[in-house]
């Protein structure tokens, strides 16, 4: 299966860099706390927090939130789910978090994290940062933060692949691989 760069990895460094500027100017970063989503957002996350450390000379709190059960579809598509843990280990009530993720399609990752966040307080608001828009929402989602949008056909993949500054938006035919449902196996 090929791969097609739609974003490289100084495209997103930019993105970031100029991303974790717009967070500092618009409201204070002391109570800020960046929660990437499970898998994708958690490599993002950390990469935005460094460079927003580093630009207002403080701490970021980071943490990660595992959707898994939180989805719309969880007891159709999700047969044999592989739940991961969430990791937030202080309070969010009160505070500004940025939720992370690599890209932003239907909208109903963000549902379910913005749903699975709510169990652990309640924010003083809620942001939604995303690396890559590939439009197609079925749901009124949109990013307050991005790097890129991205045009791809229905039957392409779009994935954020990479760590640090060399994060970069890959375009891949096809759909994730998964395990096969029961009625699938010989």
């Amino acid at each position: 299966m090929g791969e097609a760069l739609l974003v490289g990895p100084s495209e997103v460094a930019e993105g970031l860099e100029r991303i974790a500027k717009e967070i500092v100017e618009r409201d204070r970063v002391d109570d800020l706390a960046l929660i990437g989503i499970r898998q994708g957002g958690e490599a993002v996350a950390q990469e935005l927090g460094r460079k927003l450390g580093r630009r207002s000379g403080k701490v970021i709190r980071l943490g990660s939130v595992d959707i898994t059960l939180y989805r719309d579809d969880a007891a159709t598509a999700l047969p044999s789910p592989r739940i991961g843990p969430s990791h937030i280990p202080f309070d969010i009530s009160g505070s500004r978090v940025v939720l992370v993720d690599d890209v932003l399609y239907t909208g109903r990752t963000i549902r379910a994290a913005l749903d699975a966040l709510l169990d652990y307080g309640r924010p003083r608001r809620i942001e939604l940062m995303v690396v890559a828009d590939r439009e197609g929402r079925e749901l009124p989602i949109q990013a307050d933060y991005l790097v890129a949008k991205t045009e791809v056909p229905s039957g392409a993949r779009v994935e954020v692949l990479g760590e640090g500054d060399e994060l970069r938006v890959v375009k891949t035919e096809g759909r994730r691989s998964r395990a096969p449902k029961p009625e699938e196996t010989p």
